[in-house]
């Protein structure tokens, strides 16, 4: 056998390294539990085992230091990865092909120190067969309120079926309520369905719906950044919803009170330039109270049907069809920030924004647009043209 063949050394050495990476992801998730924009950014310049090293031996800058220390010394990558095995899951990490990347590019986008919560997250623990970048390559967030009316379950579940139907992923948080209805309509019609917890992929919240989330697994996908046996926090709802929003195309909302989080996970929506969206209900209805203030003050717009949000959500997709990626192709906006883009070196959102009188919103989601066109990439220095761009606008 040649040395190239199954059992060579070399092909040992590969696996190797490649357990040891996944060690390393496992080890800092347990360390961080949840996003971390100082951890995200040594892992980027010295690498995860680099990273995993540091971080055990303490030689880190002080921001670093306070983030892992409570945690460091708790090494049970291996033990997480079997425990995830054993409930049908696996780890997903950057090194990954089905890792979501350009889903996560919003997030990549934001500020860490205004939104250190809204750092992309370190890894993603899921249940399931499926993959999560083809599953959420065409998906919409359905979410609501806890306690939903009969009115708010109806729309929701003609919603999410009819959207499931037309080959959308339905995305939720498995809560009561809305979630819930969301999520069984996608599975009655035989559509895809992905829940994010805000605990441990292995269990079930709310406890009683267990079973839910169990057949969510066994056709979609469970999705957490948390590693296996996590508790849920209160915090941790707050900042799961944006990864409910940063894997959709948008953001619809079925009944939310004036306090809701759901109004939450629009925030997050509007800060990565998602679309979002909100289903008008009764002006008696204290339950729609929340829907109806995001859409007088701007912040979601009105919808009363599938094809209502698919005029919304749907675009994002048009420079993937045929014949489409073209400069003569894009849309106004698209076209005045490629012509915003540099060749040499790169502009970050907020210069694009400044230079073109576009909202930053807008600009991440023209940026996303052209870097699925092949038109755009993103550098240390920002963002940049790609040649074959540079030729087409010629």
């Amino acid at each position: 056998m040649n040395a190239a063949g199954v059992g060579s050394p070399a092909r040992r050495e590969t696996a190797d390294v490649r357990d040891e990476r996944q060690l390393a992801w496992a080890y800092l998730s347990r360390v961080v539990l949840g996003p971390c924009p100082a951890l995200t950014a040594l892992i980027d310049s010295v690498g995860v085992r680099e990273a995993a090293r540091a971080v055990r031996e303490r030689a880190l800058p002080p921001v670093l230091r306070a983030a892992t220390e409570r945690r460091r010394e708790l090494d049970t990558a291996a033990r997480d990865l079997e425990m995830i095995r054993d409930s049908g899951g696996r780890l997903i990490t950057p090194d990954d092909a089905e890792w979501p990347a350009w889903r996560m590019l919003g997030l990549a986008q934001l500020t860490p120190g205004r939104d250190p919560d809204g750092a992309v997250p370190l890894v993603f623990w899921v249940r399931g067969g499926r993959d999560l970048s083809e599953l959420t390559e065409r998906a919409v967030a359905v979410v609501g309120a806890r306690c939903s009316t009969g009115y708010g379950d109806r729309a929701a579940a003609a919603m999410a079926g009819d959207l499931a139907v037309r080959g959308w992923t339905v995305i939720s948080g498995a809560a009561f309520g809305i979630d819930s209805t969301a999520h069984r309509a996608a599975l009655a019609v035989g559509g895809a369905t992905v829940a994010v917890l805000a605990c441990g992929a292995d269990r079930p919240y709310p406890a009683q719906h267990d079973r839910l989330i169990a057949r969510i697994a066994e056709t979609g996908l469970v999705v957490s950044e948390y590693p296996p046996g996590t508790v849920a926090r209160k915090h941790h709802f707050l900042v799961r919803n944006r990864l409910i929003a940063a894997l959709a195309d948008g953001v619809l909302v079925v009944e939310a009170g004036l306090r809701s989080g759901a109004r939450n996970t629009v925030k997050w929506a509007r800060r990565i330039g998602r679309p979002a969206l909100a289903v008008p209900g009764s002006v008696e209805s204290a339950a729609s109270a929340g829907c109806h203030r995001m859409i007088r003050e701007g912040e979601a717009t009105l919808v009363t049907g599938p094809e209502d949000v698919l005029a919304e959500i749907a675009p994002l997709h048009l420079p993937l069809t045929a014949g489409s990626t073209g400069a003569d192709r894009l849309g106004d906006t698209e076209s005045r920030v490629l012509t915003a883009l540099p060749a040499v070196g790169g502009r970050w959102p907020h210069d694009i924004a400044a230079a073109t009188g576009i909202a930053v919103a807008e600009v991440r989601v023209a940026l996303v647009a052209l870097d699925l066109a092949g038109m755009a990439g993103r550098r240390e220095v920002g963002w940049y043209r790609l040649s074959r761009a540079v030729e087409q606008d010629r």
